[in-house]
């Protein structure tokens, strides 16, 4: 950092900002706010969510006892405050490097990241199996659980099931609700409208829980009774108000919304309800961005916006001539294209228009576009029924968060063999958001569904053209992933034309007859530069493009295996059960035994790096596939 903080200098962790007198917290906050700046200008991150929870961070550390108290924050986006005053403020320039800090929580980096981030919606689940389990093992003293979620992922599917049973399991975990009226892109939803306009009294609570301590005093109520009483009070509140409260009708103690950067303010009322016996959530308006006006003005840009000038708010971009278009600009564009010759066409997308390009679309049919929210298992089962009905629904959504929607993807897709298609971006490894954004599964759960077509496109006229098939021929569901990212094609719009299913390409041919490559997905661009690079020593290696992973081509299988003593299988995915498990299956069945070897994601979980970096941890960089063909393997 380009300073010494005058305060946060000498916080290196919680118990040091505990010993701090309650009127000093507001500068610590401020502090906190300018190292985050410094920071992310130069080492980019999830800026604007940390900016908006300074305040919550740090009356959170302040009032509870962690890591002996457990803070479990929701997706993570939120938690550089909370990275800073753990013990790794030193490193924090490491932050989403290789080797460095991930960019969300997890337990094996601090004994504060009292549960992994990364993906929505699970803190509240997490939290309560956390309290349940401190009450059943009886810990002394009692360790009190909070879940720190925000209003965009608390309306996710998984967390209205946490709610659902804190609300019949007993238990005292503290919800906090962190409502900046913001997700990624803008909230969508009838939760939202309700969050931006619930109205509670404080002093309604307290007057009410000492009317039920009194009760409990008097032995005319016991903790059997304690639910029959909550509803009776949320009753008449509800009568008084005129509004019903969604959390109070689930039996789970209500407060606020109350100022989410009044830091003094969150603090007391912390205190007030820590010891409160079973659930309760503690709604906080904050904004996101908060403390950089640019950020606070245009939250979307910077959610993560990169590298930016910290005195000016200039978001520092790549200005070089004739870069590749985007993978997913070019989804979003060809999707619009398709739309206006096909009516039928509609596109759905969890809650990531503007990272997937979906706004394009949005902006030109909003009839036809749907942003669902953080709710995948709803985006796919939504999808479904538009299917089911007629219509040609384009699925866009991130590889590593598809999982979350699998047994739908079964269900509701396949089962029903509806012409569903699944657009999964950022597929493959995507560099520094790490391990929990990879998306390394989709060809290997995909491949193993019956009926699923599976294909992954090494260019961006590949990509058009696998757009246009899927609408062309409505052959039940199609996967087509592509990775994060441009390729290497400028002059990316090409006229679009029907490719047969299941049929891939020879990019290359080999006259020696001793190696061929079988690459599917951009990767293989990789390969194609390993392949001019060995040439040069007079290495003679085929190389065919894949383009389907199912059905696979099998003529190309035949030929490989009747003409070629090695071959080497690519793939941006897990090695097990995608193109190199598929290649080897098929050779097993058919009575061929040449020598394989498989490249692709290993059977680990990969942290955060740059794309390049990781790609030659993983091993199949240019210069990796190179140093292979080289070798006498």
């Amino acid at each position: 950092m380009n300073k010494t903080d005058n305060i946060l200098s000498t916080i290196n962790l919680p118990a040091d900002l505990r010993s701090l007198p309650v009127e000093q917290l507001p500068a610590v906050c401020q502090e906190l706010r300018e190292f985050i700046i410094d920071a992310c200008s130069e080492n980019p991150g999830h800026f604007g969510s940390s900016m908006g929870a300074v305040e919550i961070t740090v009356a959170l550390h302040y009032v509870f006892n962690t890591p002996y108290d457990r803070i479990v924050w929701d997706v993570g986006h939120q938690a550089y405050g909370h990275k800073i005053l753990t013990g790794r403020r030193d490193r924090f320039n490491t932050n989403r490097k290789l080797n460095g800090l991930s960019g969300f929580p997890n337990p094996a980096e601090s004994e504060y990241d009292a549960f992994i981030g990364g993906h929505a919606s699970n803190s509240i689940s997490a939290a309560l199996g956390m309290a349940i389990a401190t009450e059943l093992q009886a810990d002394a003293p009692g360790r009190k659980v909070v879940a720190v979620i925000g209003d965009a992922s608390i309306a996710g599917g998984l967390a209205f099931e946490g709610l659902n049973n804190a609300s019949t399991n007993p238990n005292d975990l503290l919800i906090i609700l962190n409502d900046n009226d913001m997700a990624i892109d803008h909230n969508v939803g009838g939760l939202n409208s309700y969050l931006v306009d619930i109205t509670t009294s404080q002093r309604y609570n307290n007057v009410r829980n000492k009317i039920y301590q009194c009760f409990k005093k008097l032995n005319l109520i016991g903790e059997d009774g304690r639910g029959s009483i909550l509803r009776f009070n949320n009753s008449l509140k509800s009568l008084l108000s005129k509004q019903q409260n969604i959390f109070e009708g689930l039996n789970i103690r209500y407060f606020g919304p109350a100022d989410g950067h009044d830091v003094i303010s969150i603090v007391r009322m912390l205190r007030t309800i820590k010891e409160m016996k079973g659930p309760k959530i503690l709604h906080l308006c904050t904004k996101k961005g908060k403390g950089f006006a640019p950020a606070e003005q245009d939250p979307t840009r910077w959610h993560a916006p990169g590298k930016f000038n910290k005195e000016t708010g200039e978001i520092i971009k790549n200005t070089a001539p004739n870069q590749p278009c985007k993978f997913q600009d070019v989804f979003g564009h060809t999707l619009v294209e398709l739309a206006e010759k096909n009516e039928r066409i509609v596109s759905i997308t969890p809650a990531m228009p503007s990272g997937s390009s979906m706004n394009f679309m949005m902006e030109r049919f909003p009839n036809r576009s749907f942003d669902v929210g953080i709710s995948e298992e709803h985006a796919v089962t939504f999808s479904a029924g538009l299917a089911k009905e007629g219509l040609l629904p384009y699925c866009c959504v991130y590889s590593s968060f598809l999982q979350r929607a699998y047994d739908e993807i079964i269900h509701d897709v396949a089962i029903q063999g509806l012409p569903v298609t699944f657009c999964i971006d950022r597929a493959g490894i995507v560099g520094e958001d790490g391990v929990t954004h990879h998306g390394c599964f989709d060809l290997s759960f995909m491949r193993s569904i019956p009926g699923m077509t599976v294909a992954a496109p090494m260019d961006e006229h590949t990509l058009r053209h696998l757009l246009y098939t899927a609408q062309a021929i409505e052959h039940g569901p199609l996967a087509i992933r592509y990775p994060r990212g441009g390729g290497e094609i400028v002059d990316w719009e090409c006229p679009m034309q029907l490719l047969p299913i299941g049929k891939g390409r020879c990019l290359r041919e080999a006259k020696e007859k001793d190696i061929a490559i079988l690459s599917i997905g951009n990767i293989g661009t990789n390969v194609a530069h390993a392949i001019e690079k060995v040439a040069e020593q007079g290495i003679d290696v085929a190389h065919y493009d894949m383009i389907f992973l199912k059905p696979i081509d099998e003529d190309i299988l035949k030929e490989v295996a009747a003409n070629y003593k090695r071959i080497i299988t690519v793939e941006n995915g897990t090695v097990v059960g995608g193109l190199g498990s598929a290649v080897m299956e098929w050779m097993l069945e058919n009575g061929y035994s040449p020598r394989i070897k498989r490249l692709g994601i290993p059977d680990k979980f990969v942290a955060q790096g740059t794309v390049k970096e990781l790609h030659r941890l993983c091993g199949f960089d240019t210069d990796s596939i190179a140093e292979l063909l080289t070798s006498n393997w």
